[in-house]
């Protein structure tokens, strides 16, 4: 698997990668590793963080001996969280989703619930992950136009991936629905409902017109 190793600061190394299910593969590793206590994905890289400086060797070594590996096959990373997320699908942007991707509104519902999709990364908010590994069928460019605010709890599609907007924020992702889920709480332990590695399912409460 290609990738670059990189040193950053005293007790951490960036990894450097060339795809998303890389990130996921390599994230998903790493977690449970002993002196490890933070992993943070992002779209190509990969920060992982050891408590001590003397740990850093130790972990050069191991990143070293899995990127020799072939992650698809060979992982054996801790099952992750399943999240279970109902969702009102009468988004603002699901016609156009529908014309975009060439599936009819059900088929579009039916696409989205239909897969799992894994937690990649947090993005702009806290509480906001990138879910990616959906129905390739769903992949839809951002909105030309983004609005100046879209609300808590909206589900919508950009490029690869979905995600529920934690809180109310400019946005430009195409909306498909809503979701009554809180993302983020700080009285809730972790205060995040989803985060990166877990594995995330969509329900429909209902279905547009019933």
């Amino acid at each position: 698997m290609p990738g670059r190793v990189l040193p950053c600061g005293e007790r951490a190394l960036l990894i450097e990668l060339d795809t998303l299910p890389e990130v996921v593969a390599v994230a998903s590793a790493v977690r449970e590793w002993p002196e490890v206590i933070d992993v943070i994905p992002a779209a190509q890289t990969v920060l992982i963080v050891v408590e001590h400086p003397s740990g850093l060797p130790a972990l050069r070594r191991a990143v070293a001996a899995l990127m020799a590996r072939d992650l698809h096959s060979a992982q054996s990373a801790p099952e992750s969280r399943r999240i279970t997320i109902a969702v009102h699908y009468d988004g603002p942007d699901l016609d156009e989703v529908a014309t975009l991707t060439g599936l009819s509104r059900a088929e579009v519902i039916e696409a989205h619930i239909g897969t799992d999709w894994t937690a990649a990364f947090g993005g702009f908010a806290p509480g906001f992950c990138y879910l990616s590994g959906g129905d390739p069928r769903l992949e839809v460019p951002r909105r030309e136009q983004p609005r100046t605010s879209v609300p808590a709890g909206a589900v919508g599609l950009a490029g690869p991936f979905t995600g529920v907007y934690p809180r109310s924020s400019p946005g430009g992702w195409q909306l498909i629905g809503r979701t009554a889920e809180v993302l983020w709480d700080l009285t809730r332990t972790p205060p995040a409902l989803i985060a990166p590695g877990d594995t995330v399912r969509f329900v429909a409460v209902d279905r547009p017109g019933q």
